[in-house]
């Protein structure tokens, strides 16, 4: 069984989109940080990046009240989580721009939980970042974990006779399509958000909740150097299950060859 182990010590978490699966990933890396604090262990700087205001339809759904409406989403959870637990949460009320907001040859733990194609195509240009990805529909969705975007490097990598693995392919290399312009199917709505899609019965109100319940345990994986053997999970919440796929060259080939 291969196990992924890659070469990096993440000095800094960082969540892109503070929706509907977005905030509720960020109460579990505030707690996680919390805890590890607690104990005495080494903790990654948090940095929350959004550039949206809360509006009333976020309401209930994401971790906002009414008096948050008209203020910047990841500055009012930062907020909210360094009184709650004593952190140091960053945030940036920007999009996220892969040159501006990480360093050359990245250090961070990227959690993306974007809606859109221009988010995914700025996490897939940071470089040496490890890359986990949330997307979802109405309700199912998938959790992908990786840190490589180069085809042939990621073979190469195959060809070697070892259990480990340095690499794994991450969402823009595994999904292309998540980088590419999505056709939403409903007149007149040029933009249509998680938000929108719960209001008009096209996402399921829990879903967003499943999909961080699993990528929160990706990251506890990561940060307690506990062996990661799947690179990506299917969640159904119809089925109320998660399918993870175990990383082996039978699993990983058909998306590779794919791209």
């Amino acid at each position: 069984m291969i196990v992924f182990e890659p070469n990096i010590h993440v000095r800094e978490i960082v969540i892109v989109g503070l929706g509907g699966t977005g905030t509720q990933v960020a109460r579990s890396v505030a707690r996680l940080i919390y805890e590890m604090k607690r104990s005495g262990l080494h903790t990654p700087q948090v940095r929350f990046i959004d550039p949206d205001t809360v509006e009333e339809k976020n309401i209930g759904r994401q971790l906002f009240s009414y008096g948050d409406i008209g203020h910047n989403k990841a500055q009012v959870l930062a907020a909210r989580f360094n009184a709650a637990l004593g952190l140091e949460i960053a945030a940036v009320d920007q999009p996220v721009n892969a040159q501006n907001h990480f360093e050359r040859y990245s250090t961070s733990l990227v959690i993306g939980a974007v809606d859109n194609e221009g988010a995914r195509c700025e996490l897939a240009k940071i470089q040496g970042a490890l890359w986990l990805d949330c997307g979802n529909f109405k309700n199912a969705g998938q959790v992908i974990l990786g840190n490589l975007g180069d085809r042939a490097a990621m073979l190469r990598q195959m060809k070697e006779k070892t259990d480990k693995y340095r690499y794994l392919p991450h969402a823009g290399l595994l999904f292309p399509a998540l980088l590419e312009p999505e056709v939403v199917e409903i007149p007149t709505t040029p933009s249509v958000s998680c938000a929108d899609l719960v209001a008009l019965g096209e996402q399921a109100l829990f879903v967003n909740d499943l999909m961080a319940a699993v990528a929160a345990q990706y990251l506890w994986r990561l940060l307690y150097r506990q062996p990661i053997h799947t690179f990506v999970s299917f969640i159904d919440g119809d089925s109320l299950s998660v399918r993870s796929v175990p990383i082996c060259q039978d699993e990983l080939m058909p998306y590779l060859e794919i791209a």
